[in-house]
Order: structure tokens, then C-alpha cells, then sequence
């Protein structure tokens, strides 16, 4: 896996919009009281946006561990560990089911009983906690405020960049959220960073080079979840990557005209494959 690593290229993805939308960002964040930082519950340290702990300085935090039904539950748990380790919120969930996504509630408000309590003995009685909801692209935040609001209040989508501007949304008279776009951030330091997040799909699939992706993560299933390419494929993994995506493609009658492999549609059949969670729950980092 060293070897595959060490010959894929950096992978970089930050469009002018995500300039435009930290800016905006800064704009309200004194509108703020806390800041909920939806992460990715596969990579949860590669989906942590360095922006936002300088952006949310001096805000109540409160991180979610999206997409939890498709992580190793294992690493999953040594997630939550590690950041209440160092002082950090985190509720790992689904945010497809409603009531995952509303039992966030009493905890924002656990969080910020310091202000609920001063916005108290001011008489400011029904005053509602702001909070501003972040992540990168395709985290699932917008899934989250729909299912939290029992209503389509957000657009949804598989790819990232669906939502493009800041909106405020009524929680209740509990909460008022203020929505913000998916954004990353303009170089990322560890390489490895862009390759996960390349295979969860929040950086634009029209500039990764899938095929150079797959081997990479053939080389992380062999070496971390043994047998689950021979049980989803029906394949001997003692064959290499490249053999295995070969495999793949004969398997899944992924084939060009003249009857060769279709390697890159057999290496976006299996990226699908994770991202779907039909390999199975898979961790991509533990900490």
C-alpha cells in the first residue's frame, strides 16, 4: 500500500465558490452562538476542516459524526473517544433518520446553558440559540436539516457542491441554523487528506484519476478488512491491485469495444461500492 501511496499524485479541489463562502462564513459568525461541524463518520479526521477551528474560536462546538451506519462501528468508536479526549462534543449518527438528526437538541442546549442562562436573567426568555452548521462538501448536512425539520428545508444531493449560499432556517423556538455551502480548504498538508477524500466523494469526481484511486484502495482493503473484496467480487485477493481490478472488471462485464477491460468503469463500480456501503462499513482512518 506504501508503494501505491507514495506514486499517486497530491489530489487539490477548491473552487472560487468556497472562497466566497468562508467569506461569508466570517461575515456571520458573530451572529453565532455555536457551531456544529458535520464530519464524515469514515475519515473523521481527513473531513475536519482546518478553517473552521479558526473560524469558530471562541464559539461552543459540537461535532457529528455523519454517515455512521456506513463506518466500521469499531473505529467509529475510538473516534469518539479520541475527541472527547481532547475536549470535543461528538454524537456519531445517521442523519437520514429524523429522530438521530432532532436528538441533537438537548445537547446544543446542554452546551450552551451558559448563554441560555445569561439570555435569562437579561429577560430575553424565548431567545432561540444560533447556530451555524459546517462541513465539507457531500458531508450530508443538508440531509441532516431536512430530516431534523421533518421537511425538504434544503437541497440534497450525491455530489458536492448542491448547496451555494448561506440561508437561515427556524428549528422550533429552540434553534435558529444558519446553513452554509460545503467547503474545503485550499491545500491539503497530508496527501492522504485528498485521498480519502476523494473516495467519499467531496471533491469533484471530474478530476480524480480513478483508476490510480482504486489500486490505492484495493491495497487498503487487503490490508484492513480482509475478504471483503473476495466476498463482494467473488475474487482471489492474493492477486495484486492491478490483477484485482482486472478481476473486477471481467466479474461486472465491465468491457470496451474490441473487448478490453473497462478499468475505469470497473474502478468507479467499486468506489460506488464503498461509498454506497455495499462493501460493507469501512473506516478509511482511525486515529
Amino acid at each position: 500500500m506504501t508503494d501505491k501511496f507514495n506514486e499517486m499524485a497530491a489530489i487539490n479541489w477548491y473552487p472560487g465558490h468556497m472562497t466566497k463562502a468562508v467569506r461569508e462564513m466570517e461575515q456571520n459568525i458573530k451572529l453565532i452562538d455555536i457551531v456544529i461541524e458535520l464530519l464524515d463518520a469514515r475519515v473523521p479526521f481527513s473531513s475536519r476542516n482546518p478553517v473552521i477551528d479558526k473560524l469558530a474560536a471562541n464559539k461552543y462546538r459540537l461535532m457529528l459524526l455523519n454517515k455512521s451506519d456506513l463506518a466500521d462501528a469499531t473505529v467509529t468508536k475510538k473516534w469518539e473517544e479520541y475527541y472527547k479526549e481532547n475536549g470535543i462534543r461528538v454524537i456519531a449518527l445517521d442523519s437520514r433518520v429524523s429522530k438521530n438528526a432532532r436528538g441533537i437538541t438537548p445537547v446544543v442546549t446542554e452546551i450552551c446553558k451558559e448563554k441560555i442562562e445569561r439570555d435569562r436573567r437579561k429577560g430575553l426568555l424565548k431567545r432561540p440559540v444560533k447556530a451555524m452548521i459546517v462541513g465539507i462538501p457531500n458531508a450530508g448536512k443538508s440531509t441532516f436539516i431536512n430530516s431534523y425539520a421533518g421537511k425538504a428545508s434544503a437541497k440534497t444531493g450525491n455530489k458536492p457542491g448542491v448547496t451555494k449560499g448561506v440561508q437561515w432556517i427556524r428549528f422550533g423556538n429552540d434553534i435558529d441554523l444558519l446553513d452554509t455551502p460545503g467547503v474545503l480548504w485550499p491545500k491539503f498538508e497530508d496527501k492522504r487528506t485528498g485521498i480519502n477524500l476523494a473516495l467519499i466523494g467531496s471533491i469533484n469526481d471530474n478530476i480524480i484519476e480513478k483508476h490510480e484511486l482504486s489500486l490505492y484502495f484495493i491495497d487498503y482493503l487487503k490490508n484492513n478488512y480482509c475478504g471483503i473484496i473476495s466476498k463482494r467480487y467473488n475474487i482471489e485477493e492474493v492477486m495484486d491491485a492491478e490483477d484485482i481490478l482486472h478481476g473486477i472488471a471481467d466479474v461486472r462485464k465491465c468491457v470496451l469495444k474490441g473487448g478490453e477491460p473497462d478499468l475505469e468503469k470497473a474502478a468507479q463500480l467499486l468506489i460506488d461500492d464503498l461509498r454506497s456501503g455495499s462493501l460493507g462499513r469501512i473506516s478509511l482512518e482511525t486515529p
